[in-house]
């Protein structure tokens, strides 16, 4: 079986969840023989390697483009960054000349979606898209915020959109994905007849047993004798880490031992400023570090995991939460934010604490019984291990194949 995958971004640089879930998830389909073929744009500067070439992926890479007139340079660096809602006439041909195919399977919407359901019908190919980041399970303000106009320019390729129907991705697609039970939930109730699949990721568990705290202390002696809070995320606001920075004055006056991490690339070039400038106008320079981004299961970000004390996500939207297993697996406790994604991980004071965004004072009580009982917040992540090695990537892998068979078959049955 050989399965298409569309990508809106695949860049090194800037490896974040996404990037690791699909990773993850193409090297347990390849054990389940199933050959993965990955379709992404080309990079805008060079790379050091891809990893998922190196893995053996067969990764093909086409020229997009943003169909905006007007718009500066540095907006469309940040649109690329972000996976805008890109437009490739080679992605076109590359697909339809890719041999043997069974199935084109995409995890970008928009244009690039448009075009492999265009592609998939035209070949008489079941098409499967997997929802990353949410659509209908978000707060209303990132809803807003995704489905305004780009300003400041003129947005010629709506044409292609209309062309490629990426309006009926969902209304044409064989089967819907998502990680998330209530965005599930909500696409079943706008699509009864549908497939709708709820696939969590996975993480390979065993990579976070392996002791690499010396990796993270050689390449960041600063975490040395801290209290080191991790937050583990691309700078993002989406990630919301200044929620985070405006909350540091009060914490590190508690727990003068405190050292922020803020570990992840930066995919918006205008947050990353506001970050550095918080930093600076608070005086946090020796409270917080900022590592930048890892290339996938790097040895040094598996050590940071390894030594936190705790680990803080308060992202405004998380549909699934990817990092709270990997923290769990590594022994780390988890304080999150209470999204959707970790609401459906995390069991209130059992394998973990979460917090209400709006209510600051409960993010603090929770910080505060963590670090003033770690033997007890360790236990909590001791709990949560137990969940998170039940995410094998392998099995998780073998359920993909499965609805792959599936749509095989009916679409045979069809024809």
């Amino acid at each position: 079986m050989r399965v298409a995958h569309l990508l809106r971004k695949l860049d090194p640089a800037e490896w974040s969840g996404t990037e690791m879930a699909i990773q993850r998830l193409l090297d347990g389909l390849r054990d389940q023989g199933v050959a993965p073929v990955v379709f992404c744009p080309r990079l805008q500067r060079e790379s050091n390697g891809d990893p998922l070439a190196h893995s053996g992926v067969s990764v093909q890479r086409f020229k997009a483009f943003v169909p905006v007139l007007g718009l500066s340079p540095e907006r469309k660096r940040q649109l690329v960054a972000v996976g805008g809602n890109l437009m490739s006439f080679e992605l076109i041909s590359s697909l339809w000349r890719q041999e043997e195919l069974s199935i084109v399977h995409t995890h970008t919407l928009g244009r690039i979606g448009g075009i492999g359901l265009t592609i998939a019908k035209q070949r008489r190919l079941p098409f499967v898209v997997t929802v990353h980041g949410g659509v209908l399970d978000l707060p209303e303000k990132i809803k807003r915020s995704f489905n305004a106009p780009i300003e400041q320019g003129w947005e010629w390729g709506k044409l292609f959109g209309f062309l490629f129907q990426s309006h009926r991705l969902f209304r044409d697609a064989g089967a819907i994905l998502t990680c998330n039970q209530r965005e599930a939930a909500l696409l079943q109730a706008q699509f009864p007849s549908k497939h709708i699949v709820v696939q969590p990721h996975g993480i390979p568990f065993e990579i976070y047993q392996r002791d690499q705290r010396r990796a993270a202390r050689d390449a960041f002696p600063e975490v040395q004798g801290r209290q080191v809070l991790l937050c583990l995320g691309r700078i993002d606001p989406i990630k919301n880490q200044v929620w985070l920075l405006e909350q540091a004055g009060a914490f590190c006056k508690r727990h003068p031992r405190a050292l922020l991490v803020l570990a992840g690339p930066c995919t918006d070039e205008p947050y990353g400023n506001l970050v550095h400038t918080t930093i600076r106008k608070l005086g946090f320079e020796q409270r917080v570090l900022l590592t930048g981004g890892f290339p996938p299961d790097d040895p040094r970000l598996v050590g940071l995991l390894q030594v936190a004390d705790l680990l803080l996500l308060p992202s405004l939207s998380e549909t699934f939460g990817l990092v709270i297993l990997e923290a769990w697996a590594a022994g780390t406790p988890v304080l999150a934010a209470r999204a959707s994604g970790p609401a459906s991980l995390v069991k209130q004071g059992e394998n973990g604490w979460l917090f209400d965004l709006d209510n600051p004072q409960g993010f603090h009580e929770a910080l505060d019984s963590a670090l003033k009982n770690p033997e007890m917040a360790r236990q909590t992540a001791k709990r949560g291990a137990v969940l998170a090695a039940k995410h094998s990537t392998t099995a998780l892998a073998g359920k993909m194949k499965v609805l792959y068979e599936l749509l095989l078959e009916e679409k045979q049955c069809a024809t």
